[in-house]
């Protein structure tokens, strides 16, 4: 019996020579002031946490050192990370992964495979709606990942009572963005999706950017039931 993968979780730390060959190239350098005491991979590990638990920033698990006090303040942490944000460092560290994953031939995209999640955020936040199928108030989140479940294209976030069929047209943009930049393929590859993207205008929108739409047929959102061949889906039926 052929052994199993282990299973690949979510990154929450990373060493230091991790931090200078993925993440240190691609953040900006303070012309003026001191530096920071703690170094900058701590730092990123702090927000890679604090991202991981969803938790607010002061209640972030935070070391102690050697007179018992916290090694940095929280507050300090939230402004280093919308530094970071606002400086666009973290979609830079994002499309470096991509063109690295490209590099090293560890994409699959014969097969990119869409969908949302709903995501809570009960203490506040931005685009913020109650979703009635969840029963919960937080955003929806639409990504794109390969066949190795490897995402390739940033986030779109909405309020979660936000229909996810629209946003599948402002995802497909991004997802050609970034296979531009990082050097991606896409010509020919299916699109699997769930009945929640069936209507004319996604197919429409994924054929015309040279993709093939795989999208299984809703028939809440059709006036007569859809009649699709074998083998329709391979050949672009839409």
């Amino acid at each position: 019996m052929a052994q199993r993968q282990a299973r690949q979780g979510i990154p929450v730390e990373l060493s230091e020579v991790q931090f200078n060959e993925f993440v240190l190239t691609h953040l900006p350098r303070g012309r003026r002031g001191p530096l920071p005491r703690l170094p900058l991979y701590r730092i990123f590990n702090y927000i890679l946490k604090a991202l991981y638990l969803g938790c607010q920033w002061h209640m972030l698990p935070i070391d102690r050192n050697q007179q018992g006090r916290r090694e940095i303040h929280p507050t300090s942490i939230y402004r280093i990370f919308r530094r970071w944000q606002a400086s666009g460092c973290f979609d830079a560290i994002f499309l470096a992964s991509v063109r690295r994953l490209q590099q090293d031939q560890l994409l699959d995209l014969s097969i990119i495979h869409g969908d949302g999640t709903t995501t809570a955020a009960k203490k506040g936040g931005d685009n913020l709606g109650f979703s009635g199928h969840k029963r919960l108030k937080g955003c929806k989140i639409v990504a794109f990942c390969d066949r190795r479940c490897n995402v390739i294209a940033p986030f779109v976030v909405a309020p979660a009572n936000h229909n996810e069929s629209p946003m599948l047209r402002e995802a497909l943009p991004t997802l050609m963005k970034t296979a531009r930049e990082a050097g991606l393929t896409l010509h020919g590859t299916i699109v699997s999706l769930d009945g929640a993207y069936d209507c004319r205008v996604n197919r429409r929108a994924i054929f015309n950017r040279g993709m093939v739409p795989n999208i299984n047929p809703n028939p809440r959102g059709r006036k007569s039931a859809q009649t699709r061949p074998q083998g329709a889906v391979r050949a672009g039926h839409f």
